[in-house]
Order: C-alpha cells, then structure tokens, then sequence
C-alpha cells in the first residue's frame, strides 16, 4: 500500500465574503485578513510533501495558493474549474441583506443552504456536486497514474460538496458545514504499489 495526500483548502477571506455578498463566479481579491489567512495555511503545509497543485480561473484560488507555493517548488500546476464556487445567478455581486429584503428570510435561506433550491440562473448543491463527483473520480485517477500528491486551493462550497462525497456526509449535514477560510482537510489516497 502507498499512500499519498490531498491537502485540500479555501481561499482566504475576499472582499465579498467580508461585505456578505454572493460572490459565485464574480473575481474578487483577497482581503489584508485573507492573505494572512493564506500564508497560515501556507505555514501549514510548508513540511508537507506535494507535487501537483489544483486550482480554479477565480483570482482568490490563485492567490492563496501563491502563498501555499512560497514554501514548495516543482509542483505541477493544474487548473480545473470543476472545484469553483458555486455560481449565485443574479444574486451574485448582491448583499444577503438585498436578498433577504428583496425575497423575503425564508427564500433567502433556501436559497443559501437549501440542497436542492437553485437561485435565479445559478446552481443548487445538487448542480455542485455533479462536477465536483467528477473531478474527484479524475483525481484518484490522477493520482494513481502519477503517484503523486495534491494540494488544492478551492472554494468553500465546492469543499463542502467534495466532503460530502468524500466523507460520506448527508444532505442535512452538508447544508450546515461551514468551511473555514484558514483550515486544511487532509485525505489520503491508495495509489499503490511504487513501479
């Protein structure tokens, strides 16, 4: 048996999650606070061993992970979209206090936490954990093929559905994780014997 590592993190606090907007697709940079929450899981993973890093388009993915790669060289890079926040619809770039006033709390909080409630034009939990099944079948793949090691720079509610899948996590539990922005989730992999 050989076993290698996903270190599996969030991005630092944005300037939309500090102002409780929908961000989804939207670019938002990291805060003075997110980069610091960066470089502590930076200082984390500085002794861990890893040769492929996974990120997404979004400049907070990037940024964070630029932290991680201070501390490690010749990693392979790879960006994958499969692992992006979730897309918000037309709620993105608004306040949860527009929507909560505009649609009142409790479609609010369907919207937010419900695992099967999409909001306008954007994805449910369910529409989530599709892409994210599909990039962690691709992943063991992966990592079996070139027995390696991942670190992958994320978003909180793609972390949340590749928990689910990963940990075996019900609906119920799913909606009520809150995935902290300066925690790493550590999972191994069996990738098998070395050739």
């Amino acid at each position: 048996m050989v076993m290698k590592k996903i270190y599996l993190f969030r991005h630092g606090q944005t300037t939309f999650n500090r102002d409780k907007k929908f961000t989804g697709f939207i670019d938002a940079r990291l805060t003075k606070l997110g980069v610091k929450q960066a470089r502590k899981i930076a200082k984390e993973l500085k002794n861990k061993k890893f040769e492929a890093a996974i990120y997404t388009r979004l400049i907070r993915s990037k940024q964070t992970l630029k932290e991680v790669l201070k501390f490690h060289k010749k990693v392979r890079l790879i960006e994958d979209d499969r692992m992006i926040e979730r897309d918000y619809g037309r709620l993105s770039g608004h306040t949860h206090n527009w929507a909560i006033k505009k649609y009142g709390k409790e479609q609010y909080e369907k919207w937010h936490r419900g695992f099967d409630c999409r909001p306008p034009g954007g994805e449910s939990f369910a529409d989530v954990e599709v892409r994210v099944r599909d990039f962690i079948r691709w992943l063991k793949k992966f990592m079996k093929k070139e027995k390696v090691s991942v670190a992958i720079s994320a978003h909180g509610n793609s972390i949340r559905l590749f928990r689910r899948v990963w940990e075996g996590l019900g609906k119920k539990e799913t909606e009520k994780i809150f995935i902290p922005y300066d925690k790493v989730f550590v999972y191994s992999v069996d990738v098998g014997a070395c050739k």
